[in-house]
């Protein structure tokens, strides 16, 4: 999915917060005069989050390497994994269990440096109380149930830390539900923001389940033109992919294979894409996406 307008102003915001409170107001400017060249001449069909990993060296060169996202990435890896157990219990306790379990993963999807900046673990309990009210869309989950019944492979992209530990329970019920299935995990390829890479499925013990595999690229989303061949014929190899995440979606819709996407409406962009509110689930098939779907 190219860059919008949205997605450009959204970028240009997200660059100026980072360093809004550093005090060299002349280094500042030279730093947005730059970020806004580099905007203004970029690939336009690049993807958002393409466009993040070259913005993060300008940044880099001015300021240095971020800081603070790892602390971010453990303290809601051990939340997650201090709750699990709990939370676990009660999407057993469910009538139908995935789809409890695609709830929380879903809802777990609002653990999300880039697009939300004032992240709390209050928020995240209050959307786990809510989340059932968007629930899954009921169309999309028949067709959903449909493929897993007859698939034989299937791959799963994680997004961010601490909510893969909600996708790890999905996983379990997905292996003991549909034992032919084979899955393969499929992370991000190096660390960037606050997503998940190898390291952090290790962390959180998701590798003891299914396999997993960085996808090559530094790029908060999966674009089939930048990550590892591999992971490029897995995906395509799949019947069908889970794609989590908002990130997962900018670069990967368009691509015309049986993806399925779950992800959280975070930014203005997909609230108005969607017409949902802010933090409102979505359950989609990329091949039957429809601008007007609201769940």
């Amino acid at each position: 999915m190219k860059i919008n307008s949205f997605c450009l102003t959204c970028l240009i915001q997200m660059q100026e917060s980072q360093v809004r409170e550093f005090t060299d107001e002349e280094k500042k400017m030279q730093y947005m005069r730059e970020v806004l060249a580099f905007l203004s001449s970029c690939n336009p069909d690049l993807s958002a989050p393409a466009l993040i990993r070259p913005l993060s060296r300008i940044y880099q060169k001015y300021w240095g390497e971020q800081s603070g996202l790892d602390a971010v990435k453990k303290e809601f890896n051990d939340y997650l994994l201090s709750l699990e157990q709990d939370i676990e219990a009660e999407i057993r306790a469910h009538r139908d269990p995935l789809t409890a379990s695609l709830l929380y993963a879903r809802t777990g999807n609002y653990i999300d440096y880039a697009s939300v900046k004032d992240i709390s673990r209050e928020k995240l309990l209050e959307l786990f109380e809510n989340q059932a009210r968007d629930g899954l869309d009921d169309r999309e989950y028949t067709h959903f149930l449909d493929d897993l019944s007859q698939a034989s492979f299937l791959v799963y992209l994680t997004d961010n830390c601490g909510e893969i530990v909600l996708d790890k329970i999905v996983l379990k019920l997905l292996k003991e539900q549909y034992p032919h299935l084979s899955i393969q995990v499929i992370v991000r390829g190096a660390p960037v923001v606050n997503d998940a890479d190898l390291d952090t499925a290790v962390y959180v013990g998701l590798d003891k389940i299914v396999p997993v595999m960085g996808n090559g690229s530094s790029i908060a989303g999966t674009d089939p033109d930048d990550i590892s061949d591999e992971a490029l014929r897995a995906i395509e190899e799949a019947d069908l992919v889970i794609s989590k995440g908002q990130g997962n979606f900018e670069t990967l819709h368009g691509c015309g294979l049986n993806v399925y996407y779950l992800f959280l409406c975070k930014c203005d962009w997909f609230v108005r894409r969607f017409h949902a509110e802010r933090f409102q689930g979505m359950f989609l098939n990329e091949r039957r996406i429809d601008p007007t779907d609201r769940k």
